[in-house]
This record gives structure tokens, C-alpha cells and sequence, in this order.
């Protein structure tokens, strides 16, 4: 047989196997990829569950394994940017300049306070501790930290509204009261002893509880009371009531509000939604015109219990938790001030019959209450 006939069948037999093992490869890991999928389908549920209830909690671990993680790809890459590219090499006094007169009519003027300690609004899980600076009054300490100046007056058995420089002052993470949990209490005691309500210290996610579900205690730890009021001041102040008074019939593209009740907790960092409670079965309607496009009940559903979703269909989701019972369908047409969706109910992460309204924009949550008023 001619060598080139030979050479030519070899070639055409090699290139035969080698797309058979390439489509071998690609079946093998695609097979995998799908059984992957399904496994991960089925358990995301239990981890969603896990991170929801623990939520905020590890905020600080991340950021620190991100920023490690970010230190050392810098360092790992840093000599090839240097070869690669001679302007990262080049000494930092080069990138810098004295300023023109031109730049200096172009540039921000600053005050005396340019090195003023700049507090970050950033979550905070713990009681810190602040050292006053000249100028410092219980009132811009306050606004530093957006909590009143009552929760600095309490925490530090103040008695003067004077500071003095280098003063330290415990700063609670928000507005409320610091509580040590006594042999037999519960949050509903807790909750009582400072009239507030709860929901709000089983909603902060820093407050750790012995079962999540239940909201058992452990002795000894320190709670924090959200909007708390120390006892020997409740005679003076009191928190105030806000009652709202729908549904109302709304026009296309308007809200109104899903239940008349009281609201029990506003929209926070921690907490972007309202709590109304009202009486256990009060019928909730849609806020607003749309179609339902989830239903979800009969399980915990990481917290929300009983929970719907509508949609407008142009960017705005509205959501709805801790029904007693759900009255739509998946694909139900609701008009807003009209359709029954629900009753309040007690199901999920709950304290008390209320329900837990959210506002979606474009798939992120936003302050309800713009939109209600």
C-alpha cells in the first residue's frame, strides 16, 4: 500500500478518536455539571436558611478574608505589572506636584475641620467605645453615630449634657437600650420592661439567641433593645404611635396601604421593610396592581413563613410575610386596594401577628414607606 495512502489513514483515524474522546470529555463533564446543578438546587435552601438567620453576623470575617485575599493577588501580580507596564514602576514622587494657580482655582477648599475624626455609617455589631474631642456635645456625638443622644446618656449614666476632652462614652450600634439578660427573662419581658416591641430585638442581627426559632435567652449575655426607654423615663417619654388607615382604592401605578394597623418597626439598615400588626386574621390586600409571581407556604421559608411576590410589571416587587393563609395564585391578576391576598398571621420569624412588607426596586429593597405616604 502507497506510504501516503497509509499516513493518510492513521491521520484520519487518530483525528476519528481524538473528536470521539473530545466528545467523550465534553459528555462526562457536562454530566457532571448537571448532577452538580441538581444537588445544589436541592440543598441551597438549607444554606439560604443558615446565612438569613445568621445574617450580618459575618460581615466582618468576609470583608477581612476579602481584603486578605485582594492583598495577596496584588502582591502575586505586582513584578509582572512592573515589567509589563515601566509605569507602575516608576517612584511615586513623579505622580506628584506642587499646585498651580490654576489648580488652586479649581480646587475644594476645605475647613478647619479637614482632620476631624470622620465616623463610617457602616453596620455595627457591637458596643464601641468613643474618646470626645474638643467640641464634641452629646448632640454631635449622637449625629456621628446616628443614635440619640439618649442611648449615649443612658448607656453612660450621664447626668450633664457636658463633655470634656478625652471623656470615654459607649456607643450602642443603634438607638435603644443595652440590656444583661437576668435568669428567666425573655424578649417579651425585655421588650416590656422597656416598651418597645419584640419584633425589633429579634430582627437586630447581632442578637444572638439560644434557638433562633424560639428566641431563647442565655443568661448573662448582653442584648441590645432596639428603640428601647429606660424605665425610670418612661414617665417622661414615650414612643411614639404611628396608625395608618388603609387600603384605599389606588390608580394605575399607585400603593396604598396592604392593612390598616399600627406600625411596629420602620425601615432600617437591618430591617428595610414595615412591620403593620393587627388583629390575628385581618384581611391584607394587594398594595398595588400587578400579578402574583410567587407563593410560598407551609414552611419557614428563612423566616417569612406564609410570603407572597406581586409584581407591577414595570420594576417595583412588593412582598408580604407571616400570613396566616394566602388567598392568590402564581399568575393571579391583584388590583391594589382591592384584592384579598392574605391574612395577618403568625407564621415564620415572628413575635407577635403583623405583617412584614418589602418594596423591590429593580431587584433591590427599598425604604416602603416614599411610596405609602
Amino acid at each position: 500500500m502507497d506510504p501516503i495512502d497509509i499516513f493518510l489513514k492513521k491521520t484520519t483515524a487518530g483525528i476519528i478518536l481524538f473528536g470521539a474522546f473530545i466528545s467523550f470529555v465534553f459528555f462526562y463533564f457536562k454530566k457532571k455539571v448537571i448532577a452538580f446543578s441538581v444537588s445544589f438546587e436541592k440543598n441551597k435552601n438549607i444554606l439560604v436558611k443558615f446565612l438569613i438567620m445568621k445574617r450580618g453576623r459575618y460581615n466582618r470575617p468576609f470583608l477581612h478574608i476579602a481584603a486578605m485575599a485582594f492583598l495577596l493577588i496584588g502582591v502575586v501580580i505586582a513584578p509582572f505589572l512592573a515589567n509589563t507596564y515601566p509605569i507602575f514602576s516608576q517612584p511615586v514622587s513623579l505622580s506628584l506636584r506642587k499646585a498651580s494657580a490654576e489648580d488652586k482655582k479649581q480646587s475644594i477648599v476645605v475647613g478647619d475641620n479637614l482632620f476631624q475624626t470622620d465616623i463610617s455609617q457602616k453596620p455595627r455589631d457591637k458596643i464601641i467605645t468613643y474618646t470626645a474631642e474638643g467640641g464634641d456635645t452629646l448632640s454631635t456625638v449622637a449625629s456621628k453615630f446616628g443614635i440619640s443622644v439618649n442611648t449615649i446618656r443612658w448607656e453612660n449614666n450621664l447626668t450633664s449634657d457636658n463633655l470634656s476632652v478625652g471623656q470615654e462614652l459607649k456607643i450602642l450600634p443603634v438607638t435603644g437600650i443595652a440590656h444583661k439578660v437576668l435568669k428567666g427573662e425573655t424578649i417579651y419581658s425585655i421588650a416590656k420592661k422597656y416598651n418597645t416591641d419584640p419584633q425589633k430585638i429579634v430582627d437586630f442581627p447581632f442578637n444572638d439567641f439560644a434557638n433562633p426559632e424560639t428566641f431563647s435567652l442565655v443568661e448573662g449575655e448582653i442584648l441590645i433593645v432596639p428603640d428601647g426607654i429606660k424605665p425610670s423615663e418612661q414617665k417622661y417619654i414615650t414612643p411614639e404611635v404611628y396608625i395608618v388607615s388603609g387600603p384605599v382604592p389606588v390608580v394605575k401605578g399607585g400603593f396604598t396601604w396592604p392593612v390598616k394597623g399600627v406600625i411596629t418597626q420602620f425601615a432600617s439598615w437591618y430591617h428595610m421593610a414595615l412591620d403593620i400588626a393587627a388583629p390575628y386574621g385581618t384581611p391584607i390586600v394587594a398594595a398595588q396592581s400587578g400579578t402574583v409571581t410567587e407563593v410560598r407556604v407551609g414552611s419557614y421559608d428563612t423566616g417569612y413563613g406564609n410570603n407572597i411576590w406581586i409584581s407591577n410589571g414595570e420594576g417595583l416587587d412588593t412582598h408580604y410575610a407571616h400570613m396566616k393563609a394566602v388567598n392568590v395564585s402564581v399568575g393571579e391578576p391583584v388590583v391594589g386596594g382591592k384584592t384579598v391576598i392574605g391574612w395577618i398571621g403568625l407564621t415564620g420569624r415572628t413575635t407577635g401577628p403583623h405583617v412584614h412588607f418589602e418594596i423591590r426596586k429593580n431587584g433591590v429593597l427599598v425604604n416602603p414607606l416614599p411610596y405609602l405616604q
